[in-house]
């Protein structure tokens, strides 16, 4: 868990801009939940190893000395969204489509990109089985990438479906069907040999895992996943409907983004169909990655609503744009335009004047709050990167007028008070 200075939280809010636009001209609309949830809401939702990263909360007051957990942080967006589609189904459209930007807290072992803390933002659609939500998510996402000046990502796409046939016609028993999966879903971080091993100490016998790395080394081919699972009705339907997801994501600005990997397992034990994950060249991991989870909200409603959803990962993306340099020079870097001087403790009332002037016009305005020298007061401007200073000495409040100094071209003009915001803009929009 971390603090966030000034220049980090700029950068946060202009790639949480971007993404929260982006998701908006698709029809997504805000939702919020709380930090904390009942735990039974979040345990048994993501898993043996998922349920092991959730910080819990243990009972407070008179119940503290029990040593039990009642309550727990959010492990995640997408199990809240769940709980309240459940909760407020009446209250909701038919086709619901949200986006949630928020932190998470799970209890996991910090790393580059990785982190106790951290934001996600999800983008999910309920009500609907057509894979046309699959594609559109990947278009939501892909345009978000996109606008960051992401070019060179990949969206891998699979089904669990898929994944359950390929595991039982490869002779791994249904009881050790999410022991496969979570070795599996390392295979591009650990490799075939780390995947082998990871299997065969989950008790994955021999004849299953040469049939399992068969289908998986690469370079994967969908002719040879479906040669292996023909005859299965599951792992054809599935295959099909992945073929269904790319035909249509071809439509969209997605096109030429998306790549089958039959590989591709993801961890999350809620997900049903068709899952996906992005990927860049030098990341070790995923940028974000979603599914389809059509039975998550049936755990608290009863009955099943289709859903879908994309997460992409907040602190990834913002670490490969910091390595990159992908953030725009144009960002703001500095806590004001223009710094208001005055040159004693009698000038400070006008300062307050004109910084109420300058702010009007649109403008980041900082006050000097001590009468301290001019030559002081520039020097501050100048470390933090405040372009412009406006000094107000006596002969300016008097005259209702402003000295305005560019500290990067090292000169000064004398207008209005009324025409310095304007001025002022102006000269900020030459310097680019």
């Amino acid at each position: 868990m971390r603090d966030f200075l000034p220049e980090d939280v700029r950068r946060r809010e202009h790639v949480i801009g971007i993404i929260k636009r982006v998701y908006e001209r698709y029809g997504f609309e805000p939702l919020e939940t709380p930090a904390v949830e009942n735990i039974e809401t979040l345990l048994g939702k993501y898993g043996d190893e998922g349920n092991q990263l959730i910080f819990k909360i243990l009972k407070r007051g008179e119940h503290e000395a029990t040593g039990q957990a009642d309550l727990a942080l959010r492990y995640d967006l997408t199990v809240p969204l769940a709980r309240v589609v459940a909760q407020y189904q009446s209250k909701l459209p038919r086709l619901f489509k949200r986006y949630q930007i928020q932190p998470v807290w799970r209890a996991d072992r910090p790393a580059r990109g990785r982190f106790r803390e951290f934001y996600q933002c999800d983008v999910d659609s309920l009500g609907s089985r057509s894979p046309a939500v699959e594609a559109e998510l990947c278009a939501a996402v892909s345009d978000a990438l996109m606008e960051l000046k992401f070019t060179d990502f990949v969206i891998r796409v699979n089904h669990r479906e898929l994944l359950t046939s390929i595991l039982t016609r490869a002779g791994v028993g249904a009881h050790q069907h999410g022991d496969a999966l979570v070795a599996l879903d390392k295979l591009d971080k650990i490799g075939p040999e780390g995947v082998d091993t990871e299997l065969a100490n989950r008790g994955i016998e021999e004849q299953a895992r040469n049939a399992l790395l068969q289908v998986f080394l690469p370079p994967t081919s969908k002719d040879r996943v479906a040669a292996f699972v023909a005859g299965d009705a599951s792992g054809e339907r599935a295959l099909a409907n992945v073929q269904a997801v790319m035909d249509l994501a071809a439509e969209t600005s997605a096109a030429g983004k998306l790549n089958f990997d039959p590989s591709l397992a993801r961890g999350l034990s809620y997900y049903t169909g068709a899952i996906m994950e992005i990927n860049v060249a030098d990341l070790a991991g995923s940028l974000g990655g979603g599914g389809r989870y059509d039975n998550l909200v049936g755990m608290f409603l009863g009955q099943n609503i289709p859903a879908c959803g994309f997460s992409l990962g907040l602190e990834r993306i913002l670490v490969v744009m910091t390595e990159r340099n992908m953030f725009p020079p144009t960002l703001a870097t500095t806590p004001a335009d223009v710094m208001i001087s005055p040159f004693d403790a009698a000038g400070v009332a006008a300062a307050m004047r004109l910084a109420a002037t300058l702010r009007g016009a649109g403008l980041r305005v900082l006050v000097y709050p001590d009468p301290e020298k001019i030559g002081k007061q520039i020097k501050y401007a100048d470390s933090r990167g405040i372009p412009f200073v406006a000094l107000l000495g006596e002969n300016e409040i008097r005259d209702d007028t402003v000295t305005v100094k560019n500290l990067a071209a090292q000169t000064q003009e004398t207008w209005r008070q009324s025409d310095a915001g304007a001025k002022i803009v102006e000269a900020l929009k030459q310097r680019g």
